[in-house]
């Protein structure tokens, strides 16, 4: 990467446009790779932005499929798109970003995937931020849409809370979470004044590294809390994004390799704060992430993935762990380091899952200090002692023993290194929610908490089947604790004694029913029901693509 010129805060900024917020202002460039069935579809949502966009640029990343022949019928009908195809295929997104931006002529510029959309008034929302800040970059907040059930999900929602301008972006360093390329507008001349481009060739987690020279180059940052891109999460997709294909050690070893760039291309920069938040990050999201999915894959994946993050987590230094040292995703790297072989993975499951559940046993150090295990004592939980009650990682167990009608649901939340009885649990808001729809089921229980003879708390409650609908149901709890704290929680499920079977069951409102109780890749429990035939065909169905895939 070529040395930084000066910022334009260090001398007079470069000239912008006239302020007419409908003139030709931004170019999108859109990339695709045997996409056909999306990726005009894609170039449309570019177009519909409307006069504001000059040109949209459809990089053709030598596709098989008849990619190209759809958009150069499509460019025939509109004069603002251009399509290039690539001789060869990249292997990668960085090269054919890279293509359609040499060939951007607008002084704004946007990037877009073959397989999302932009909202309509994305661009202009940008763009007035942009221009009204006199911004280098403006961001935006993106929804993961997951299909095709088509439930939502933002992004980095707390970035995006409300409008504010950045000077730099070390006055925010949460900005380093937000990896994303797409949802974002830059103007032109910043990112070629400053050399800044995406690594070419097969090169996983791009976006990482671009994002990293990004802030290194210290932009003025504008952020919006408009709805500007549409990310489509296809879980059961024929190929799998670069994200979601996760089944081999190579994506792990791609994932942290972009995280290392990404750290010292801060570092470098001497973006000392967001370097260190950089580093933060893998610990909080990436480490989770993969931690949760671990007990999933089998052995020889496992110690190759533990070997492989122990390796990069001793880079880290004092400094890197000394910040927030109860947070989960610091305690499970510790647990790594600590040992040479995997072990414990239904407990790392759990500590990362979202919120955290630390599973017992809760073991003591020799000095009597909370420790993670016997064995493990040098991994210390005593920041738990002064962690907030509304933080902590309580763990609570599910049992639920189905029945004609309804079902039985037993709950058990667990003592904490005395935390908890010094909160004073009162009760439990048992609440079940649609993962496709994020609808709740009309009824929210409010159970007591009863302390138990053996320092735990204990609650239960009546599931009645004429409350769901057909779907994927997952079990919210918050503990409620007395002076009005709480905690929100997901439960650990039991799976003994055939708990977790799909059963047929009696429903007032669908006459019959399949359910099956489940534990989530986190451990959580969950219900997945299917009313009457049409429900029978969905979970065969179902089964099917998971098989396949």
């Amino acid at each position: 990467m070529p040395p930084h010129p000066p910022h334009p805060s260090q001398g007079p900024r470069a000239p912008h446009a006239p302020h007419d917020t409908h003139a030709p202002q931004v170019g999108i460039v859109v990339i695709g790779y045997n996409d056909a069935a999306h990726v005009t579809t894609a170039v449309r949502s570019a177009v519909a932005q409307g006069p504001v966009v000059r040109e949209v640029v459809a990089v053709d990343d030598c596709s098989t499929d008849g990619s190209a022949e759809l958009l150069t019928r499509l460019a025939a009908t509109e004069p603002r798109v251009k399509v290039i195809r690539r001789r060869v295929n990249s292997g990668g997104c960085g090269s054919p970003r890279n293509t359609g931006l040499d060939r951007v002529t607008s002084p704004y510029v946007m990037f877009l995937d073959s397989d999302d959309a932009l909202p309509p008034g994305a661009v202009d929302a940008l763009l007035a931020a942009a221009r009204g800040a006199s911004a280098d970059v403006a961001s935006g907040l993106c929804v993961r849409r997951e299909l095709p059930g088509g439930r939502e999900v933002p992004w980095q929602a707390a970035l995006y809370a409300a409008h504010a301008v950045l000077e730099r972006p070390a006055q925010r360093p949460r900005l380093v979470h937000d990896t994303l390329c797409v949802n974002k507008l830059y103007r032109t001349d910043f990112l070629r004044g400053h050399g800044i481009r995406f690594p070419e060739g097969r090169f996983l987690y791009e976006d990482f590294v671009f994002a990293a020279r990004v802030l290194a180059a210290g932009p003025r940052v504008a952020l919006v809390p408009d709805r500007v891109y549409i990310w489509h999460v296809r879980r059961f997709a024929d190929r799998l994004s670069i994200s979601l294909d996760r089944a081999g050690i190579t994506n792990w070893q791609a994932r942290t390799e972009a995280s290392r760039l990404a750290y010292d291309i801060l570092l470098g920069a001497g973006q000392k704060e967001l370097a260190r938040a950089a580093r933060a990050k893998f610990l909080d999201h990436e480490l989770r992430l993969y931690a949760r999915e671990l007990g999933l894959h089998d052995p020889p994946y496992q110690h190759a993935w533990w070997a492989h993050t122990r390796a990069y987590l001793a880079e880290y230094d004092a400094s890197d762990w000394a910040h927030n040292p109860a947070a989960p995703g610091r305690l499970i790297g510790r647990v790594v380091l600590s040992s040479p072989a995997p072990r414990d993975l239904p407990r790392l499951r759990d500590l990362a899952s979202r919120p955290a559940r630390l599973l017992p046993p809760y073991a003591h150090a020799p000095d009597g200090s909370p420790a993670w295990s016997a064995d493990l004592p040098e991994v210390t939980l005593e920041p738990l002692l002064t962690r907030p009650v509304r933080l902590l990682p309580l763990a609570v167990d599910a049992e639920l023993r189905p029945r004609a009608r309804a079902a039985l649901l037993r709950l058990r939340l667990h003592e904490l290194y005395g935390r908890v009885a010094h909160a004073g649990p009162e009760a439990l808001e048992v609440e079940w929610r649609c993962r496709e729809t994020g609808r709740a089921t009309a009824r929210r229980t409010t159970v007591a908490l009863t302390p138990s003879a053996d320092g735990h708390w204990s609650a239960e409650t009546t599931v009645h089947w004429a409350a769901f609908e057909a779907g994927t149901w997952e079990l919210r709890l918050r503990v409620r604790f007395r002076g009005g704290a709480h905690r929100e929680v997901t439960a650990h499920a039991l799976s003994g004694a055939g708990l977790l079977r799909r059963r047929a069951v009696v429903s007032t409102r669908h006459a019959v029913v399949l359910v099956q109780p489940y534990a989530t890749h986190s451990g959580a429990l969950a219900l997945r029901v299917a009313p009457g035939l049409r429900g029978v065909m969905s979970v065969v169905q179902g089964r099917l693509r998971r098989l396949l895939h």
